[in-house]
């Protein structure tokens, strides 16, 4: 596709642009006063072109659940449904869209002196080329009159809404319910990508029941999604791929193995070291199960392990390696919550270590009559020589924290530094770098970055409209007003972030619910960095908790095991962590002792 070459040419441009700014300030002592600038406007054409290549790809984030579960031919409309109310909603905001960027035309830019229309226009164009890709994809996946009542479909209700309209403006706050809660609620559960489902309530929301102009929504994507923190995502993207393509998780697996492999349930503790691990580095869970489980899943089966525990234990540490650093949701929280992201990522290491304890506990447990007799324990001189081969993978968490704790760069420059790390561990020290992979890695890398961005876009539009309307401060005078003070607000917290983990993921829950819920946080007398990591912790067993959490299906498609073989083992191990993240949120300690 047209679109794939320039998305993959922008995030190789980040790197680039990003890596020289860091050069440029810390070795050569001459900051480059455009980077981050130039670093900005391509970051918005990146996020829209990869929403472009989600979108076609079919890649967009959407809860899968319930429509997984229906007959084929109706699965089949339902997915044209959620293609034909994403082509709603941008044929809604396409004109708003152009007004932005007309606007911006009248702003320049500090650095490079040029109008900012040439960053705004990415909104416009890249929302016109999705309708194209979208009329595209509802015909070329269904029949001509299947597509064509499906578009009716969505045509009607949002005809149907319209007429309303008139209706709807005397019920003041009872209209979010209505588009918030109901209409949200049905649009993810029938399968309608996240995004566009907070797209499409937004913007009935403001047109139907209030005087906003529409390009406020815009304006507000615009906003969400040009934070340049977030430009830290595709970078550690496209770093667990060069981590898992490198070779270098591989290697640290293996010195893991040597040490725990002789042990009873060695290879299971192994799993959940490896996870920590490797969630340092490439910040995307789907990036740490896909390099994990190819390397440790055949000889755990081949010690009688069975698939279904396998998958659930994979899972779990998902789950579990939420809060460690780089971790993208600890980059988005402080992105919209103003936390610092070095407090963030030395307040994540702790938490994941309890509730790895708690996992490991239950592992022991579990393995405690497994049969080693066939297994050998490796030497201590294959143990040195394994430790020697990973020595330059496991630096690398260590390096990449440590920039960001002592100040050396920020979480955005961190990854370059990385990502040229890994390049050249892999050409100089595993002699493992395929060339050809590349270019599929950096597209991947704009599908996945433009389907998290254009969520952290709709969820700041609809954020902004449930505080305008009154909500936020409804929300805070509830929160405040529970008996029992700071342990009834964290039990609250935890409850509710674990079904908006399942509902939501973790991202778009924290960009909704973070502005609101942060500043009650510290007027209950619960430290930010704390109640960072217990909402995320939460967020994470919602995320890998089945039926609803999608995590727990992306480990079972990389582990190419059936969901219905870990929804019993899963249990056991979602139950350990509950009791971790109550440990944690009991315990400050846990999360800011060493801040």
């Amino acid at each position: 596709m047209l679109v794939e070459f320039p998305a993959a040419l922008l995030v190789a441009a980040e790197v680039v642009v990003l890596l020289m700014g860091v050069i440029w300030r810390y070795v050569l002592q001459t900051p480059l006063v455009w980077s981050d600038e130039l670093a900005s406007i391509l970051f918005l054409w990146l996020a829209m072109l990869g929403s472009i290549v989600a979108l076609r790809r079919g890649e967009h984030m959407r809860m899968t659940a319930i429509v997984g579960k229906l007959p084929p031919h109706l699965r089949a409309f339902l997915d044209l449904i959620a293609i034909a109310a994403a082509l709603a909603f941008l044929l809604f905001v396409v004109r708003p869209a152009y007004e932005f960027a007309e606007d911006e035309m009248f702003v320049t830019t500090p650095s490079l002196e040029i109008a900012n229309s040439w960053r705004a226009a990415a909104l416009p164009i890249g929302i016109a080329l999705m309708i194209l890709v979208g009329f595209l994809q509802i015909f070329r996946f269904g029949r001509f009159w299947t597509s064509i009542l499906a578009l009716g479909t969505v045509a009607a209700a949002v005809a149907i809404t319209a007429l309303l309209g008139p209706h709807l403006q005397g019920l003041g706050n009872w209209n979010l319910l209505i588009f918030f809660v109901l209409g949200v609620g049905s649009m993810v559960l029938l399968g309608v990508p996240i995004a566009f489902s907070f797209g499409l309530a937004t913007f009935a929301y403001l047109a139907l029941t209030t005087s906003t102009p529409t390009v406020v929504v815009v304006g507000r994507m615009d906003e969400g999604m040009s934070h340049l923190i977030l430009l830290a995502v595709p970078l550690f993207v496209l770093l667990g791929l060069l981590i898992e393509m490198t070779g270098m998780a591989r290697a640290m697996v293996g010195f893991l193995a040597s040490l725990l492999g002789h042990v009873r349930g060695g290879l299971s503790y192994v799993l959940i070291g490896a996870m920590y691990l490797v969630s340092g580095i490439s910040g995307s869970k789907a990036a740490d199960m896909a390099a994990i489980a190819p390397v440790l899943f055949p000889e755990m089966k081949r010690r009688g392990a069975k698939p279904g525990d396998l998958v659930a234990l994979l899972s779990a540490t998902g789950a579990q390696t939420e809060t460690i650093p780089p971790s993208l949701v600890l980059i988005t929280i402080g992105s919209v919550t103003g936390v610092s992201i070095a407090a963030l990522f030395t307040g994540g290491l702790l938490p994941g270590v309890v509730l790895g304890v708690t996992l490991g506990a239950l592992v022991w447990w579990r393995y405690r009559n497994q049969d080693l007799s066939g297994v050998r324990r490796a030497s201590g001189r294959e143990i040195g020589k394994s430790f020697l081969i990973s020595l330059p993978a496991i630096a690398l968490p260590f390096i990449i924290r440590a920039a960001v704790i002592e100040g050396v760069a920020t979480a955005t420059e961190v990854s370059t530094i990385g990502i040229a790390y890994t390049v050249l561990a892999g050409l100089l020290v595993y002699r493992q770098f395929d060339w050809k992979r590349i270019y599929p890695m950096l597209v991947d890398t704009a599908s996945l970055s433009g389907s998290i961005l254009l969520i952290i876009g709709a969820a700041t539009g609809m954020a902004w409209a449930l505080t305008q309307s009154g909500f936020s401060s409804l929300l805070a005078d509830s929160m405040k007003a529970l008996p029992g003070g700071t342990p009834t607000f964290l039990a609250v917290s935890i409850l509710a972030f674990v079904v908006l983990g399942s509902v939501l993921e973790g991202i778009p829950a924290i960009v909704l619910f973070g502005p609101l819920l942060f500043p009650i946080a510290r007027q209950v007398g619960v430290h930010e960095v704390h109640y960072a990591m217990v909402v995320v912790l939460a967020m994470g067993i919602g995320l890998f908790a089945p039926p609803f959490g999608v995590g727990y299906y992306a480990a079972c498609a990389i582990s190419r095991i059936n969901p219905d073989e870990g929804m019993r083992p899963i249990v056991g191990y979602m139950i350990a962590l509950f009791i971790g993240t109550i440990i944690v949120a009991a315990v400050p300690w846990i999360s800011i002792g060493f801040l």
